[in-house]
């Protein structure tokens, strides 16, 4: 079952995020995306955010996955302090902990479904056969077993997102981040993809961050937050609006 509105309160944060601040250097001036961001998100929970273009959704995504440093403040993911965390061991960390999923699926188009699902493994000590196995189970997770020969150009959109999902959880990583999961797929293959994101949620206990520019699909969500310029200002669903999508 999806965490309640109280649930969702009383959880134990998964993501821990302290006065983030992230400055970007354009020539001689500074620009501030991201002001002095407090946020807890807890674990289990679906969270959707949501903001204009240009107010630092995507910026503070790709902090919480590890993707970039802040410029000031501290952000903990399971207890661990990434921030400060040197090159070698922030990948390291990101392959073990994070699933990304992201708008246009990236993936490699010479590779079947399945060898693109392994690839996270790659960098695992899994023997073949078991990279092999675990890619499979993850495809079966996405209902795409059937496909898992298939390469990116014989798969429809929907079917590659979901190649891509199977991907981002075939290392079982507590923490998945979406950017615009649906940005680039037509409504049915976009509610498909969501009802999946939400079943991974429900059922298997992800933390789902996702970045959205659509209502329909923050619907999908528990909690949505929404940023506006750099700061952060948190919409507290109802508890009709997190069952709408039970």
């Amino acid at each position: 079952m999806p965490l309640t509105h109280s649930e969702a309160r009383s959880a134990k944060p998964l993501v821990q995020i302290q006065a983030v601040k992230k400055v970007y250097e354009r020539g001689n001036q500074k620009v501030e995306v991201l002001h002095a961001i407090d946020l807890d998100i807890p674990e289990g929970a679906f969270i959707a955010l949501m903001g204009p273009s240009g107010s630092g959704k995507t910026t503070l995504l790709n902090l919480i996955g590890g993707l970039d440093s802040p410029s000031e403040g501290t952000i903990r993911v399971a207890g661990k302090q990434i921030d400060n965390l040197g090159e070698d061991e922030l990948a390291s960390w990101r392959a073990s902990s994070v699933g990304f999923v992201f708008q246009f699926y990236n993936l490699l188009p010479m590779l079947s479904a399945r060898k693109n699902v392994e690839i996270p493994l790659l960098l695992t000590k899994l023997s073949k056969a078991k990279r092999k196995h675990h890619a499979l189970t993850a495809l079966e997770l996405v209902g795409l077993s059937d496909r898992a020969e298939h390469r990116p150009s014989e798969l429809s959109g929907g079917q590659q997102q979901r190649v891509a999902i199977a991907r981002a959880i075939v290392s079982d990583p507590k923490l998945l981040v979406c950017d615009e999961p649906t940005g680039d797929l037509d409504r049915h293959s976009a509610e498909e993809v969501l009802s999946l994101l939400q079943a991974l949620n429900r059922s298997y206990g992800k933390t789902i961050v996702m970045v959205t520019h659509d209502p329909k699909a923050a619907e999908y969500a528990q909690l949505t937050l929404h940023l506006d310029k750099g700061s952060l200002v948190t919409q507290e669903p109802s508890e009709a609006k997190a069952e709408k999508r039970a």
